[in-house]
C-alpha cells in the first residue's frame, strides 16, 4: 500500500504538533527568524518526514533507523523549547505543555520500534 504511513497514529500526532510548533513560532521575535525558529521548524518537519521516509523501506530493522531519526528530531525540538525558554519567547506553562506533547510523541516512536524489532 502506497503511503501507508499516513494510517500510523504516530504520523497524525507528529502532523498536528508540527502545526502546533508552527503557531508557537508565530510569536517568536522577528530577529529569531533565521535562528531557533527556523531550527525548531525543521526538526518538526523532520519528525513527519522521517516517518514518512522510512515506512516504505524494504527491512523493518530500516524502518526502525527512521523511526529513531524522528525520535532524535523530536530530542532538537525540546531543546529548541528549553532555548525559547531561556530567552523568554515562552511562559513556562507554554513550555510543559509542549514537553508533555513531544513526551507523549517520544513515547508512541519508542514503542513503535520496539514493535518493529519483535
Amino acid at each position: 500500500m502506497l503511503f501507508r504511513f499516513r494510517n500510523f497514529q504516530v504520523y497524525k500526532d507528529a502532523r498536528v504538533f508540527r502545526k502546533e510548533i508552527y503557531e508557537l513560532t508565530e510569536k517568536f521575535p522577528k530577529k529569531e527568524l533565521f535562528n531557533i525558529t527556523q531550527q525548531i521548524k525543521r526538526a518538526a518537519n523532520s519528525i513527519m518526514l522521517n516517518i514518512a521516509e522510512g515506512s516504505n523501506r524494504l527491512s523493518d530493522l530500516d524502518f526502525g533507523r527512521f523511526l529513531n531519526n524522528s525520535l532524535t528530531s523530536l530530542e532538537e525540538v525540546v531543546a529548541c523549547l528549553d532555548i525559547a525558554l531561556d530567552e523568554k519567547y515562552i511562559t513556562t506553562e507554554k513550555h510543559k505543555e509542549y514537553l508533555a506533547k513531544a513526551e507523549n510523541l517520544g513515547k508512541q516512536l519508542i514503542a513503535f520500534c520496539k514493535r518493529l524489532r519483535t
